[in-house]
């Protein structure tokens, strides 16, 4: 099976340092340990305010569907472009959406926000996994359903 893309081939691909990009946003408090010796929030901080996003999204798409048991799904790939430094104290938004499906994965997508300013994003393949086997799995038919309808819309 051909991995399902958010938008087609012809359009132009998703802007995830734009706000107007999500639907689901995480409000994030920054801690003062979440800084580094020259002030400003560290890379670490930043991967688990991403982190909490990610969490919240797959969370949400379980509950959604009714799926859960002996399925869930695990980190496979993360990466992070940080656009700007930023610093205690505040509050960042994570904006977080799915961008692509395949046979046993999904990707999605993430911008961190401060006001209307983005000050990175992120791209996380998750793979489906089957608690009892320890093996990846494909996700159920009604789970596929709903990724597809919100990489569609």
């Amino acid at each position: 099976m051909k991995p399902v893309d958010l938008k087609p081939v012809d359009s132009k691909p998703i802007d995830l340092t734009s706000r107007a990009a999500y639907q689901l946003f995480t409000p994030v408090t920054i801690r003062f340990s979440d800084t580094d010796k020259l002030g400003h929030v560290n890379n670490v901080a930043i991967a688990a305010y991403f982190e909490a996003a990610r969490c919240e999204l797959y969370y949400k798409l379980m509950q959604e569907t009714g799926v859960g048991g002996n399925i869930d799904f695990v980190l496979a790939r993360v990466a992070i472009d940080f656009k700007r430094e930023f610093f205690y104290p505040g509050t960042v938004e994570v904006g977080s959406r799915f961008v692509r499906l395949g046979n046993r994965s999904v990707t999605s997508g993430y911008g961190l926000f401060l006001g209307s300013t983005c000050h990175a994003t992120a791209e996380a393949v998750n793979v489906f996994f089957d608690l009892e086997t320890r093996k990846p799995i494909a996700p159920p038919p009604r789970l596929r359903q709903q990724l597809e309808q919100q990489l569609n819309t």
